[in-house]
């Protein structure tokens, strides 16, 4: 938590001096590791309680992402790395654990910036997370960053993970039918930030959202993909087998407080998130182990 606070700090002050968008822009090549550990009981359990995994079992698929954090976030606020830390919105994931991992498992992680991919609201970088148990890789994920910025029309263009990408072609997937409604505080951002350790200030208050386009505090997009797993494994009757892979997409902000709600399928191989008024927040899939 220390190191993740010196990088959050080193971020507010060196991200004004960074311009996205500029032309021939590189990323670093480092690849920062996390000397092999146990997860930390105290922080985990927390973690499963605001998400609403189960207390005891493998460890959730997204937690990985959680404990690589602080390394993401010293490569994003790094010398050499071109994009503003600050602001930045989490538009996409994709993980694969390629086995179940227990929580006194000892993971060594490491992180490394992908690509840099023009997206039409700005700049996107793909930042890679691995987890290795004993040298063997347990559990990879991508994720999708939006830095927004001013862009040139490209007539035609549409990002592979454009934010909203739903009805461009004028047809709209069926709608998953409806599970479960929650109600999320206003103060869910802060909560969930002191978990995470992720304070962007986009989901800690309304003023501090307010200064990059946003007008109430906006929900952490791991957070509504974490709550959608645990809400699909928890319910009577779930799918047989352990969670494997999950990919995820972030169509639309979840402004707090809120009232949303979560929908799947039948099979309970896709999800949703949605607000009352129909608006997609989170559209997501599973596969399970056999």
């Amino acid at each position: 938590m220390t190191s993740l606070a010196s990088s959050l700090v080193r971020g507010a002050v060196t991200s004004p001096f960074r311009r996205a968008g500029r032309p021939g822009a590189t990323l670093p090549t480092d690849r920062l590791t996390l000397p092999a550990g146990p997860a930390a009981p105290g922080p985990l359990a927390a973690y499963r309680r605001i998400c609403g995994f189960p207390a005891t079992g493998p460890l959730p698929l997204t937690y990985p992402h959680v404990l690589a954090f602080p390394l993401a976030m010293r490569l994003m606020t790094g010398r050499g790395f071109p994009l503003p830390v600050v602001g930045l919105v989490h538009t996409w994931i994709e993980i694969a654990a390629h086995r179940a991992v227990q929580d006194a498992e000892e993971l060594e992680l490491t992180v490394y910036a992908q690509e840099l991919t023009p997206h039409r609201r700005g700049t996107e970088v793909t930042m890679v997370t691995e987890a290795r148990v004993g040298g063997e890789l347990v559990w990879e994920s991508r994720s999708g960053y939006l830095s927004r910025h001013a862009t040139e029309a490209r007539s035609g263009y549409l990002s592979r993970h454009a934010t909203e990408a739903a009805g461009t072609s004028g047809q709209k997937a069926p709608a998953l039918p409806a599970l479960a409604e929650w109600r999320l505080p206003g103060d869910l951002g802060r909560r969930y930030g002191a978990v995470s350790g992720d304070r962007n200030p986009i989901h800690l208050h309304p003023l501090t959202a307010r200064l990059f386009g946003f007008p109430r505090a906006i929900a952490h997009g791991m957070w509504t993909v974490a709550r959608c797993l645990a809400e699909g494994e928890g319910r009577p009757g779930g799918q047989s087998g352990e969670l494997r892979t999950v990919q995820a997409e972030f169509k639309a902000p979840v402004l707090l407080p809120a009232t949303v709600t979560y929908a799947a399928d039948p099979a309970g191989n896709a999800f949703a998130l949605r607000s009352a008024s129909g608006r997609v927040h989170l559209t997501g899939a599973v596969t399970r182990a056999l």
